[in-house]
């Protein structure tokens, strides 16, 4: 009889836990109700401090990026009604996807290339660098994170045994 509420109370305590965590899910989505204009606008200010812009600098800056989180949004947007369809994109459309992507970023190098001074630019090469190694450990985490110890949820989860 001991075993069996003993086994009961352990059911509801892992029950209770992963709906716990289940419900603080969402953490990453702090920003999503800001439009595009308003995430410009703060990541020119980031850059600003940063980087030390200039007004001139700063009024070049601001539509290139209003640009690219508009463009990021709506993928978003379209990524998540594929997922809701469960649609996978063909291996041309990842092709196209990666293309436009890569070109994008070509795109964008040129113009801060041609906008800030060369100590600038500097700068934001080791900021970019900085942020794709960041992406890259999430990314890594997130890829097994069902069955990837190494991850951080994993540790978490693992600190309260």
């Amino acid at each position: 009889m001991k075993n069996l509420v003993s086994i009961l109370v352990l059911v509801f305590a892992i029950t209770f836990t992963t709906q716990a965590q289940k419900k603080r899910g969402g953490h990453g989505d702090k920003s999503s109700n800001l439009t595009p204009e308003q995430h410009a606008t703060l990541a020119v200010k980031k850059m600003t401090l940063a980087l030390d812009l200039s007004d001139r600098q700063q009024n070049e800056i601001k539509p290139l990026i209003t640009a690219k989180m508009a463009e990021r949004k709506a993928a978003m947007e379209q990524r998540k009604a594929n997922k809701g369809d469960k649609k996978r994109p063909t291996a041309d459309e990842k092709y196209a996807m990666q293309n436009k992507r890569l070109d994008d970023k070509i795109y964008m190098k040129n113009k801060m290339k041609d906008i800030l001074n060369k100590e600038q630019f500097e700068k934001f090469e080791k900021m970019q660098k900085g942020r794709n190694k960041m992406a890259m450990n999430k990314m890594k985490g997130k890829k097994g994170s069902k069955n990837n110890k190494g991850s951080k949820r994993g540790n978490r989860s693992q600190q309260g045994k």
